[in-house]
């Protein structure tokens, strides 16, 4: 007799499922020992792909990044010497003919050393062709074949400085005049609280409609000013707006619960004129009060 075959149902996984589109433009490669590293932190793997990211001359200074990031500049510079320290990054500083001391950074996509403690497994392992007897070369240093690399270097136009991002807040559903008029007088008044906190009026503009939703989710003025002044870091600002942006997103309070609109509820029994004593009563019809309606009816009794 054949035996009958059962298969056992495949397990359910409860790990990471990917939904990958192929990325024809605008798109960094980047290799799995940095985003799998076992050493560094999520800031520091997050921050070297972005340097990774951005073209030639982009100032990547702790304080041109704190501008784009709500990160600080303690982490940002934390982060930092952690990709220095793994060979993801190299500083040198560098006098200039003028005597002026500037700081010359070099982003690389491989470690330039060999602090290699986070190899992967099978494929992720990154392949390196090495051609003896030519030694491996540091990624800042340049081919015999390159053409001009000191030119490339010293007299390479700076790449023209960044926009800065847009600011994103939470829209009201509702977007009322009083509303907007009040988040922009919040807004304004700010600096009062903390001198760093003086906007623009293009920044006020660009966040009133987040105060709004604040507003619209019944959260008074003060929870809103409370919520934007307290806690702030003790460094420099270096873009206030954004560091406010981030807050009216993160911070946003739920919708307040749901009330049913005034059709929906019991209305109450009508006020009527007695037409016996012309005393008010309720009653859904016109008629006499309980007490006329009485009177008007003797009992067997009386008669």
């Amino acid at each position: 007799m054949d035996t009958q075959q059962i298969s056992a149902p495949a397990r359910a996984s409860s790990g990471v499922v990917h939904d990958n589109s192929r990325h024809t433009s605008r798109f960094t490669v980047v290799g799995n020992h940095l985003t799998q590293h076992r050493e560094l932190s999520l800031t520091a793997i997050g921050l070297a792909a972005h340097i990774q990211s951005l073209p030639a001359g982009v100032r990547i200074g702790i304080k041109d990044l704190a501008g784009r990031f709500p990160e600080s500049e303690a982490r940002i510079a934390a982060a930092l010497r952690e990709l220095e320290a793994h060979g993801y990054l190299r500083r040198t500083r560098t006098r200039l003919s003028n005597g002026r001391i500037v700081t010359r950074t070099v982003s690389c996509n491989q470690p330039s050393d060999q602090r290699r403690t986070d190899a992967l497994p099978g494929r992720d392992r990154p392949q390196r062709t090495v051609r003896p007897p030519a030694p491996v070369r540091p990624c800042s240093e340049p081919e015999a074949g390159d053409a001009h690399p000191a030119r490339s270097r010293t007299h390479a136009k700076p790449a023209p400085r960044r926009e800065p991002a847009p600011l994103l807040v939470p829209k009201p559903a509702f977007p009322a005049v009083s509303l907007l008029r009040t988040a922009t007088d919040l807004l304004a008044g700010l600096h009062h609280q903390d001198p760093r906190l003086l906007l623009s009026a293009q920044d006020v503009d660009a966040l009133a409609p987040g105060v709004a939703a604040w507003l619209e989710r019944e959260a008074g003025p003060a929870a809103v000013q409370h919520a934007l002044t307290s806690e702030l870091p003790p460094e420099g600002l270096r873009r206030p707006a954004g560091l406010l942006a981030h807050r009216l997103t993160a911070r946003l309070p739920p919708p307040p619960p749901f009330r049913p609109p005034a059709a929906l509820l019991p209305r109450p029994i009508p006020l009527q004129n007695c037409e016996g004593c012309d005393r008010a009563f309720r009653a859904a019809e016109p008629g006499e009060c309980p007490d006329c309606r009485t009177n008007s009816h003797p009992t067997v009794q009386e008669l």
